[in-house]
C-alpha cells in the first residue's frame, strides 16, 4: 500500500533507505511523468509547453538554495554544469575539495592540471579551517559515502575571497538550508528532490555570472529561446540562463512537479524528521549523533560488508554499499517502522 508523508503518497517505501542513491517519487510526479509519456505515444507533445514545467523547476531549486530565480542555470548533470566553473576558473588556480569527495565536484577542476590547476584534498574540519589559502573551495554540503556535514559557519569565517563552489545534491530536499552566500551551488534531481535523472541546476552569484563562459551555448540558452533556434548573431540570455542546456522532457516534467512541492513544504520539520530518525539509528549503534540524514554504518571488512548487504536485502531493507560500509539514509517518507526493521536485521 502506498505511505502517505507530508500529503503526498509514496509506493514503495517500506523498508526504503536508498535515497541518497536514488529518491522515490511521490504519487503526482509519477502521475505526470507519465502523462507525458500517454501524450508522446499519441502524438500530443507540444515542445513550447515544457519551458512551464522548466520555470517551475527552476524556481523549486531556487527557492530551496535561496537564490533568485534569475540566478540558476540548468543541465543535465552536475559534472557538465561545474565543468563550466572549472574551465573559467585561471590558469595555476589553488582548488581545494574534501578527501575522498565525490568525484563528479573533483573531477571537473583536476581535468585543469595542464594549465596549472590544482586539487588539494583536505580533511573535514582542515579544509574549513584553511579555506583562505586557496582560491576555490569545491565541496559537497554533505558528503555522500559518510553523511558527514560541511561545517559552512567556519567555513565563511575563513574563506576570504576563494570562490565558493558547494555540490548540494545529497542535501537538498531534507536538509533546510540557506545557500544564498555561496557563489555557486549545484544539485541533481533523482536523489533526495525526488524528480527523475536527467535535470540538475546550478546557482551563481553575479560576481561569478562575470567570469563564467557559456561554452555550451546552445539555443535554449537564449533570452528568448525559440526565437534563437536559427542563425547569428549570438543572442543568450542575460541572466544565469545563459548556461541552460536543452532539457530532458520527461525529466523537466518531473522536476517541475517535485520541486516547488518540496519548496512549499516546512523544511524544518523535514529536517526534523530525517534527520532525527538519523540519529535514533546512531544511538542504538553508538555512534555519534549528526545533523545528517545519511548514516554510515561501520562493518568489519569487505565480506561482512557484502553479507550485511545481503542480509538486510532479506529483511526487506534497500541500502547501499559505500566506502567499505553499509549506507542508509532517511528521508520524509521514513518510519519509525523502517528504523526498527533495519535494527531488527542488524542484530541478527
Amino acid at each position: 500500500m502506498p505511505r502517505a508523508a507530508f500529503g503526498a503518497e509514496f509506493d514503495g517505501a517500506d523498508g526504503y533507505l536508498n535515497s541518497p542513491t536514488v529518491g522515490l517519487p511521490p504519487g503526482f510526479v509519477v502521475d505526470a511523468v507519465r502523462g507525458h509519456v500517454d501524450a508522446w505515444q499519441q502524438g500530443a507533445v507540444y515542445a513550447p509547453d515544457f519551458d512551464a514545467d522548466v520555470e517551475a523547476g527552476r524556481a523549486g531549486y531556487a527557492a530551496l538554495v535561496g537564490v533568485p530565480a534569475s540566478a540558476v542555470a540548468i543541465g543535465g548533470s552536475v559534472s557538465a554544469l561545474l565543468a563550466l566553473v572549472a574551465a573559467a576558473v585561471p590558469d595555476g588556480a589553488r582548488v581545494v575539495t574534501f578527501a575522498g569527495e565525490f568525484t563528479s565536484v573533483s573531477f571537473p577542476f583536476a581535468a585543469h592540471a595542464a594549465r596549472g590547476v590544482t586539487v588539494t584534498e583536505l580533511a573535514p574540519g582542515e579544509l574549513e579551517r584553511r579555506a583562505g589559502e586557496f582560491d576555490v573551495v569545491a565541496v559537497s554540503l554533505v558528503q555522500s559515502a559518510s553523511g558527514n556535514v560541511l561545517d559552512s559557519t567556519v567555513l565563511r569565517a575563513n574563506v576570504g575571497d576563494a570562490m565558493t563552489v558547494i555540490d548540494v545534491t545529497q542535501a537538498l530536499g531534507w536538509c533546510d538550508v540557506d545557500l544564498s552566500w555561496a557563489d555557486v551551488t549545484v544539485g541533481g534531481a533523482y536523489k533526495w528532490l525526488l524528480a527523475p535523472r536527467g535535470m540538475a541546476w546550478m546557482s551563481l552569484r553575479d560576481s561569478v555570472i562575470d567570469r563564467v563562459v557559456p561554452l555550451a551555448a546552445n539555443w535554449y540558452a537564449g533570452e528568448n529561446p525559440w526565437a534563437t533556434v536559427y542563425g547569428l548573431p549570438l543572442r543568450l540570455a542575460a541572466d544565469a540562463r545563459r548556461y541552460d542546456a536543452s532539457p530532458s522532457w520527461a525529466s523537466a516534467i518531473g522536476a517541475g512537479a517535485a520541486l516547488p512541492w518540496l519548496a512549499g513544504l516546512d523544511r524544518a520539520a523535514v529536517h526534523a524528521h530525517s534527520v532525527g530518525l538519523a540519529n535514533r539509528l546512531r544511538a542504538e549503534l553508538a555512534l555519534e549523533p549528526v545533523e545528517s540524514a545519511i548514516v554510515s554504518i561501520p562493518v568489519a571488512g569487505a565480506t561482512d560488508v557484502a553479507d550485511v548487504s545481503a542480509q538486510l536485502q532479506r529483511a526487506g531493507i534497500r541500502a547501499a554499499v559505500r566506502a567499505g560500509a553499509v549506507r542508509v539514509g532517511f528521508h520524509l517518507y521514513n518510519t519509525d517502522d523502517d528504523l526498527d526493521r533495519l535494527l531488527q536485521a542488524l542484530q541478527s
